[in-house]
């Protein structure tokens, strides 16, 4: 079977580009010590990706007031999101439909219906969703980083949920880097890599979106420099 993967992430310049980004990232969390990272430290990257995200939704509020339990519904359902996503690595790595379903239940708890909470509306979604998962149940050469990107793309653009497709893709992105080691500690905050630059986020997302291989290297390219954001946002680097 060919690699599901591997076409995205041979594009032009992206080898070199997602080499010189892990090269990165592994620097700047071996100097920030990595090592010596607690469970607080992964705590803490997870709240700082929940207001990173809760952001991008138009859900703008100070870390410490999620982390005492205010802000509206779409900032709770991120904090309750972050806090139950590194548990689901074991289901994501069997069913990831199964998982990305979780994760909607938690993200959108409170914004939506709840008939609506963790499934799937959109026909077109599902079986792009069911693709998906098909994809990553299959060996395959191409980075992490760059599996990491696409599934959070692919997520977002197939709109299978009635909403907050973009918050589950951004918590799919950041479980894939802790499974495929890139991130094994969750510590790097890729979500603030996106809200650093909202727009070229929905830009390039929307170039995804566009289907053809151009969209997917404009996609690629900006989420090189999102991953290499995140590092530098980790509670590591205080």
């Amino acid at each position: 079977m060919s690699d599901p993967f591997i076409s995205a992430a041979l594009l032009e310049g992206i080898p070199s580009t997602y080499a010189g980004t892990r090269d990165g990232i592994d620097g700047i969390l071996r100097d920030r010590g990595l090592r010596r990272s607690t469970p607080d430290d992964t705590a803490r990257s997870l709240l700082l990706g929940a207001t990173a995200t809760a952001a991008l939704e138009g859900s703008a509020y100070d870390v410490e007031v999620l982390a005492s339990g205010g802000g509206d519904a779409v900032a709770r359902g991120a904090v309750r999101l972050s806090t139950e996503l590194l548990g689901l690595l074991p289901v994501w790595s069997h069913s990831p439909v199964q998982a990305l379903a979780r994760m909607h239940a938690l993200a959108a708890a409170g914004s939506v219906d709840d008939a609506d909470l963790g499934r799937p509306v959109h026909p077109e979604g599902v079986a792009r969703l069911t693709a998906l998962a098909a994809m990553l149940g299959e060996p395959t050469e191409a980075p992490g980083l760059v599996v990491a990107a696409l599934v959070h793309a692919e997520i977002a653009a197939a709109g299978a949920f009635a909403t907050h497709n973009a918050v589950v893709g951004r918590a799919a992105e950041r479980l894939v880097l802790v499974a495929k080691g890139v991130d094994p500690a969750s510590v790097t905050v890729p979500e603030a890599g996106h809200a650093a630059e909202p727009d070229g986020y929905r830009s390039a997302l929307t170039a995804y979106a566009g289907g053809d291989p151009t969209g997917v290297h404009q996609w690629l390219m900006y989420a090189s420099q999102a991953f290499t954001r995140g590092a530098e946002a980790s509670p590591l680097a205080g």
